[in-house]
């Protein structure tokens, strides 16, 4: 019994080392990757071209972060550094015609007003973002309000002339 277990067990031993140096049948694939195998690198997106015109857009509801008007790639945002303070900080605004810094990016959540930008706020573009000049990928039906009382005005109209 000693001897057979002697030389079974370095053949089952090989066995499992060679199956561990195996390749599955398929590969293996994660779906948030898509169809790229777990091994292999994905191809980063294309990064489109940012719209640069430095126009302000119309906001479509109270409250809503402006858009960006100028590329910011490759601007440094970390906990030591904000690159957009160089152009909107309150004091560096006269020098670069930027818009300032919002007052309320100045209060923190107990409402008290401090001398520099509340660090709830200080990452920009967790709330702002640069445009692309692209098409949607889905269809948008957001109307904002005016749009929704200029439509309820036009149907109380119609509906007066009945």
């Amino acid at each position: 019994m000693k001897r057979a277990l002697r030389h079974l067990l370095p053949l089952v031993f090989g066995l499992l080392c060679g199956l561990a140096g195996a390749q599955p049948a398929t590969p293996l694939v994660d779906a948030a990757r898509g169809p790229v195998p777990v091994p292999d690198f994905t191809a980063p997106p294309l990064l489109g071209n940012a719209v640069n015109d430095d126009q302000r857009r119309p906001r479509n509801y109270d409250m809503q972060p402006p858009t960006i008007p100028h590329r910011v790639d490759g601007y440094q945002i970390d906990k030591n550094f904000n690159k957009c303070l160089d152009c909107h900080a309150r004091g560096k605004t006269e020098l670069s015609q930027a818009i300032p810094v919002s007052a309320t990016h100045y209060i923190d959540r107990a409402g008290k007003v401090l001398p520099q930008i509340s660090t709830r706020r200080y990452f920009c573009m967790q709330c702002h973002i640069a445009q692309d000049p692209v098409l949607p990928l889905v269809n948008n039906g957001f109307e904002n309000v005016e749009q929704m009382a200029k439509k309820a005005a036009a149907a109380a109209a119609q509906a007066g002339k009945k």
